[in-house]
């Protein structure tokens, strides 16, 4: 099941829901009705032939389970004194996905793809339209900086650690007077020990079996697998300074990665970060 994000913002001094999922945003057009009157405002928009066009043509490009036979026997009844349309019925006759109408006293109502709730705010009021264009990406860059907050903050997590990391070889690993492309080496053998231990591949595999991918395997790495890589690596230098060899670190390291990220998936808390 999709998870669904929900948030409000105030537009004119009207709240608005939104909720997100699957990556699309949906904005409640009963909320923007309320500013301006109520819902048979949203049935006597979607009569206008123009609105039809619209949303029929929106359907078209974005969902290749529109059923355009119904869709045009609705054009062809639009404005006839006698037609109407409301949202469930477009949904149900059409198979749209561009509304969704949701049961409930608290965030109930009928929603729009961001699309189609922009061209429905331009038919009440071009003023609240840019208003509320205005309120949402405000909100879109919110949720983006925070987004981008948490990406950096495991980043510098992973730095830190790395350089416990690489200390630690340092004192345990290179011998003395070696240059720095031995070092690098050294370095590059425990970095992938991790990988492994972890992601169940070296670097070099992961780039062989993705050449057109840009960055690192550490780079496309989810919020579980960054945390349990700062894990790891403080960790491993741990059992570096106890002297054991490198397969036998290969397995514990396993088996800690294996049991955290366990642990993470299931955790709720760390889930509400994403």
């Amino acid at each position: 099941m999709s998870k669904t994000k929900r948030t409000t913002i105030e537009v004119q001094g009207s709240a608005i829901a939104i909720h997100s999922r699957d990556n699309s945003d949906f904005i409640s057009l009963t909320d923007m009705a309320k500013k301006f009157g109520d819902d048979v405002l949203i049935y006597s928009w979607m009569r206008n032939r123009n609105t039809l066009e619209f949303i029929g043509i929106w359907e078209k490009i974005h969902n290749p389970g529109f059923k355009g036979l119904e869709f045009e026997t609705f054009k062809n009844q639009a404005g006839l004194n006698s037609f109407s349309l409301t949202p469930r019925k477009w949904i149900e006759a059409t198979g749209a996905i561009g509304f969704e109408s949701r049961a409930g006293r608290y965030g109930g109502g009928t929603y729009a793809h961001k699309d189609i709730a922009f061209e429905f705010g331009s038919w009440l009021s071009p003023e609240f339209k840019l208003y509320l264009i205005k309120e949402f990406q405000r909100l879109k860059d919110e949720e983006n900086d925070r987004l981008k907050l948490d990406w950096n903050l495991q980043r510098t997590l992973a730095k830190i650690n790395y350089r416990i990391h690489t200390d630690a070889i340092k004192e345990t690993l290179i011998p003395p007077a070696v240059n720095k492309q031995q070092a690098g080496f050294i370095y590059a053998d425990e970095a992938d020990l991790l990988n492994v231990a972890l992601f169940g591949q070296t670097a070099k595999q992961w780039r062989d079996a993705r050449p057109d991918a840009e960055g690192n395997i550490r780079d496309h790495a989810p919020l579980e697998q960054l945390v349990v890589l700062t894990n790891l690596e403080s960790l491993n230098s741990v059992l570096i300074r106890q002297g054991l060899p490198a397969p036998e670190r290969l397995l514990k390291l396993n088996e800690i990665a294996i049991t955290q990220m366990r642990t993470l998936l299931a955790d709720t808390n760390l889930k509400r970060l994403k």
